[in-house]
């Protein structure tokens, strides 16, 4: 593993970002083709909704000295990214970590590793995601890497890559695509409206998305239940 914080990388517009926080994770998703989902890391909160850049951050098991020399490359609208060499359930993230990134006006943070001082980190509103919750504290003995590509979640994250995170899961959506996606995410927003005040004014699903003919296809049939009364 390379030894080396990389400083600067490019991030795109603050704009672009924002506006990503204010669309689901499951609709972008759908959007960029049911692509970069990270499903197997988990809130420690509920109602938090956030979309920013990641800081990304390789360190090796059991140590979170790399999270320190990564803090001072986070900026505003950051998204902290840890992962390990090697998987790990310690505790690497806590309440002291997330009070100098809020300081530093960072949106949050996502840790392929374990966390603590949930409670704390609750209540002072700074959003986590999370491997595990764990007690077990660490050392801070090993170099590592920050800002060079990683894996979270069977997805590659690099630093400026925008994250969008809320209850259901985080997406991944790489710097490169971001225009594109945002475009297709307002698009689906706009399907996803229409078709809400379709099932509001009562069209069926079935109807609307002409499922009717796919079930007569699959051979399923419609018959009249044996104890209903008369029609």
């Amino acid at each position: 593993m390379e030894t080396v914080i990389l400083t600067d990388p490019p991030r795109p517009p603050r704009a672009t970002v924002d506006a990503f926080s204010r669309i689901g994770a499951a609709t972008v998703h759908e959007a960029m083709g049911r692509t970069g989902q990270i499903s197997d890391l988990r809130p420690i909160q509920q109602g938090a909704r956030l979309a920013g850049t990641a800081v990304t951050v390789m360190s090796w098991p059991g140590d979170n000295l790399m999270i320190h020399a990564a803090i001072e490359q986070c900026g505003p609208g950051d998204i902290l990214v840890v992962t390990t060499r090697e998987p790990s359930s310690h505790g690497m993230f806590g309440e002291l970590f997330a009070t100098g990134l809020q300081r530093r006006g960072v949106a949050g943070a996502i840790i392929d590793a374990g966390v603590r001082d949930t409670q704390e980190l609750r209540d002072m509103g700074f959003p986590v995601w999370a491997r595990h919750i764990n007690v077990m504290g660490t050392v801070k003995n090993t170099p590592g890497a920050v800002n060079v590509p990683v894996i979270v979640g069977g997805q590659v994250i690099d630093a400026g890559d925008i994250l969008v995170a809320d209850d259901d899961g985080i997406v991944v959506v790489p710097r490169a695509r971001a225009d594109d996606a945002l475009d297709a995410s307002r698009a689906r927003l706009a399907k996803e409206e229409a078709t809400r005040d379709a099932f509001l004014a009562g069209e069926l699903g079935l109807d609307r998305y002409g499922m009717r003919p796919v079930l007569a296809e699959l051979g399923v049939t419609y018959r009249r239940h044996p104890e209903a009364g008369p029609a």
